[in-house]
């Protein structure tokens, strides 16, 4: 599920973040890495851990508890390694290898969030 959600997800918000911040010196790789932790993540994280709550069959009450609980600690760690993955990647790789770069990447995070997603 986190390949079929996340890779166009992602791919188009590239997309969308090149078009609105054009260029790739530091100060512009800067802007789309904040613009990205700071409202992508947020969101994403957001959506993600409901859907695959909802995908093992949660209540929804129980899917908003385990969220409330599960948000915080995903969030926090989200910022231990994308900031500087995505800076590196804004800054270094052009906008058609960037998915490529995040896959890459994303197979360790994504463990870690099927983990978090799946704990009881």
């Amino acid at each position: 599920i986190c390949y079929l959600y996340e890779g166009p997800i992602v791919g188009g918000w590239y997309k969308v973040l090149d078009r609105f911040i054009p260029g790739t010196t530091k100060v512009d790789a800067l802007k789309k890495m904040l613009l990205d932790q700071g409202g992508f993540a947020p969101c994403f994280l957001g959506c993600f851990l409901p859907l695959v709550g909802a995908l093992n069959g949660l209540s929804a009450q129980d899917n908003w508890a385990k969220l409330q609980r599960d948000y915080p600690d995903a969030l926090i760690t989200n910022y231990y390694l994308w900031p500087a993955v995505q800076l590196a990647n804004f800054y270094l790789v052009p906008l058609h290898y960037r998915l490529a770069v995040v896959q890459c990447v994303a197979v360790i995070w994504n463990s870690y969030l099927s983990w978090k997603a799946h704990q009881l």
